[in-house]
């Protein structure tokens, strides 16, 4: 069939409505982490033992456990049922976890019921989310017009990093008008009823997206039984340790300069947090609009350039921007050497998504994208900051801006052995 019968219109429609789904849902899951200084005293009181235990382990399955398997249930779920089906689902899971936590009475109500479920609610949430990547990025890379599927495909970082900004905005208005026991007692809930509102909005744009060309030229086939199976990824050793590679050194450098660095402006640096928060809100937004820039530039020259920017400025030169905040210490300098670390990151982020789309065939692409991507995020990415401040705390911190080098000389020497993706790719066959 002609892989391209939408218009440019329909294309362009169905990216956003496929977007916007990831901004709401990444919106839902940061506002758990900006909010928890405010609501975690209702659930998780300090005089008991136990729900304190159920608070850190419940942290850890959500980054650990949860994320990989949701993108090995959904990833499966969108090979088998098709794209949108399940986009529809994650936003779905999504829009009702939030609904529970704003309306969950607290520990003083409902005794311990309250944080279990509140843990629960989050483990869904994990599923939810480690679905989203791995289906969004295949529906936009397929979706896409041939020769802008790098532009098309950034956008999911766009929206990742929207739902990131928009997150801290609602905290700022929030903060700014209401005091703080009425963030602690009723405030906090706020932002999860608009986090649900929103994918409840996601959701009815979602049902008219349409289905990508790719997985309805596919769905007839006879054998369904590899479709979106673990002997069908099995098939594709190669790719599926590509991806882990590929992902090992992006996932560690991105969730050093988005996550860590603002803890470490804060606590080594000393600068003052509000100061961070605006050195953070803007830098992000600069990152944010870069990525359609870069995924543009890789529609004309390759994916393997960008891939090669980021794999050799960020050995290089990850030690140095450290190392260099230390020195100059003020906050303008601070602004300037994480930008210069987004700036490199952006050589990963804008394009991986299309890169392990390429690599793929359609019957198993968003398991193949998700799952290897799931484990290396959960294993490297989600671990950064445990991994940082153990370094800290027996002195020796700038241990780990060695490994962050490490990691990402590592998925360089991936990048050099890997095929030019654009050239070889799954999604124009």
């Amino acid at each position: 069939p002609n892989m391209q019968n939408f218009s440019q219109r329909q294309i362009t429609a169905n990216i956003v409505k496929g977007s916007l789904g990831n901004m709401i849902e990444w919106f839902d899951w940061y506002i758990y982490a900006s909010f928890t200084i405010y609501f975690a005293p209702s659930f998780f009181p300090s005089t008991d033992q136990t729900t304190k235990l159920l608070s850190a382990a419940g942290v850890f399955a959500v980054g650990f456990l949860m994320r990989p398997l949701g993108s090995l249930i959904m990833g499966k779920f969108a090979d088998v049922h098709g794209r949108r089906a399940a986009l529809t689902l994650s936003v779905t899971i999504m829009a009702t976890c939030s609904m529970i936590i704003a309306l969950v009475p607290s520990y003083q109500t409902i005794g311990i019921f309250a944080p279990i479920i509140l843990v629960l609610v989050r483990m869904i949430q994990g599923l939810s989310l480690g679905g989203e990547y791995g289906i969004s990025a295949t529906y936009l890379s397929e979706m896409a017009s041939p020769n802008r599927r790098g532009y098309y495909a950034s956008f999911q970082y766009v929206t990742l990093i929207s739902g990131q900004l928009a997150a801290l905005a609602i905290q700022g208005i929030l903060q700014f008008f209401l005091s703080e026991p009425e963030l602690r007692t009723w405030g906090w809930r706020i932002p999860f009823v608009i986090g649900a509102l929103g994918a409840v909005l996601v959701l009815y744009l979602r049902l008219s997206m349409d289905e990508t060309q790719q997985f309805e030229s596919t769905a007839n086939q006879k054998d369904k039984s590899s479709r979106g199976s673990l002997r069908g990824l099995m098939q594709y050793p190669g790719q599926v340790l590509t991806v882990i590679g590929l992902t090992f050194g992006g996932t560690i450098a991105f969730y050093t300069y988005t996550t860590y660095m603002q803890k470490y402006m804060i606590n080594t640096l000393g600068l003052p947090n509000r100061t961070v928060t605006t050195i953070n809100f803007l830098a992000l937004f600069i990152f944010m609009a870069l990525q359609p820039l870069f995924g543009a530039i890789s529609d004309r020259i390759g994916r393997k350039p960008l891939l090669y920017w980021f794999g050799i400025m960020g050995t290089l030169l990850t030690v140095p921007i450290f190392v260099g905040l230390k020195y100059f210490s003020s906050p303008m300098m601070a602004f300037l050497l994480m930008l210069g670390g987004l700036l490199i990151v952006s050589g990963y982020t804008s394009i991986n998504a299309i890169v392990k789309a390429e690599m793929f065939p359609t019957e198993i692409r968003a398991l193949g994208v998700g799952l290897p991507y799931g484990l290396t995020v959960a294993l490297f990415g989600g671990t950064v900051e445990y991994v940082a401040l153990w370094t800290k705390s027996i002195g020796h911190e700038n241990i780990f801006f060695f490994y962050v080098s490490f990691a990402v000389l590592v998925s360089l020497l991936v990048y050099v052995r890997m095929l030019e993706t654009s050239k070889s790719s799954h999604l124009e066959k």
